[in-house]
């Protein structure tokens, strides 16, 4: 938590224009055009009246210091950042589930930034690009999330290569300068950077390479398990950390029963922690309970050796928060001595 505290408080300076970058940007040109998960979008002007569409979108706009600029936000599995807080209570929160598409026009926006296909895409519910076309509303999907959906039986997409920080680097970038803040994102960008090498460096894996399962969440403990697909970012948590998932799917969530999951022998159980309250299991405790009280499930090998840990929800999203995830798991694998 201590990187992130730091990471936070050097933006905010930044943000308040007391922090001399050395990766200055120039100021945003207008009309900006951006090639963005297979559409082009083009801003006439920096907007003031934004919606972030989900988690990742809304704390990347807070993490840049564009809190007065924004209009709402919706869609949030866990609570915002503590040290966000301050600044999100600015701005309206429209709902933390799914919005409806109305609700957002309500509010004027001049533009939408979206974390999820399925908040803004071909099979969402909420909105499609073109619908926010329609009346004059440019729109933003987070470029870790532009997968590929035809075919596959996950609303999120699959997922053929392995994520990694280069496409958040790329949001935080494209989103600074669709802002004209340019500077505040390569600060951001230089801090992740920073970051993302400590924990490298800091992480010794032991003799064993650990393959690991992250459970999200579940329906219920007879329903198939949401986990984390074998190129998102828990697989980019797990090979941070010198392992492997153990789940062998492309899917970005794909659901699996709890034979399949024992069957994939995982070293290491990942457990979510959400603050929303669609299901019981979204609670971590709930989640304990179950793996260690199941007949079946209480005989893996990482539920008989205590190797359970858990991490916040949002950062099995690829997102601000994935690093944050992959400092938490590393921290809890060191006190058990799976890691050095």
């Amino acid at each position: 938590m201590g990187h992130f505290k730091s990471l936070l408080v050097a933006l905010a300076v930044c943000a308040a224009g007391g922090l001399t970058n050395p990766l200055a940007a120039a100021p945003t040109s207008y009309p900006l055009t951006l090639d963005n998960c297979e559409a082009k979008v083009t801003f006439q002007k920096a907007p003031q009246r934004a919606i972030g569409l989900g988690q990742n979108s809304a704390e990347i706009m807070l993490l840049l210091g564009l809190q007065d600029r924004m209009a709402g936000t919706a869609f949030w599995p866990s609570k915002v950042l503590p040290q966000l807080a301050e600044a999100n209570a600015k701005v309206k929160l429209l709902t933390v589930e799914f919005p409806t598409f109305e609700s957002m026009l309500a509010e004027r926006p001049d533009f939408v930034a979206a974390a999820l296909p399925t908040l803004l895409g071909p099979s969402s519910k909420v909105a499609k690009r073109e619908d926010f076309e329609r009346v004059g509303v440019p729109s933003y999907l987070s470029p870790s999330t532009c997968l590929e959906t035809k075919g596959s039986k996950d609303a999120y997409g699959s997922r053929a290569q392995l994520w990694n920080t280069e496409a958040l680097y790329q949001e935080i970038d494209e989103l600074s300068r669709i802002f004209d803040v340019a500077d505040r994102g390569q600060a951001l960008i230089a801090d992740f950077k920073a970051r993302e090498a400590a924990l490298r460096a800091s992480v010794t894996p032991g003799d064993k390479k650990l393959s690991y399962v992250f459970w999200f969440s579940s329906p219920s403990p007879s329903a198939d398990a949401y986990l984390g697909g074998k190129n998102g970012a828990s697989g980019f948590i797990a090979d941070l950390l010198g392992g492997r998932n153990a789940i062998g799917a492309e899917a970005e969530w794909p659901t699996l029963g709890w034979e399949g999951i024992i069957a994939a022998k995982p070293d290491v159980i990942v457990i979510a922690s959400l603050d929303r309250n669609r299901w019981e299991l979204d609670k971590p405790e709930a989640k304990i309970k179950f793996l260690t009280t199941d007949p079946a499930v209480s005989q893996l090998d990482a539920v008989r050796n205590k190797a359970i840990v858990v991490m916040d929800g949002q950062a099995m999203n690829p997102t601000v928060r994935t690093l944050y995830g992959a400092e938490q798991v590393a921290q809890q694998l060191k006190a058990l001595g799976l890691l050095k």
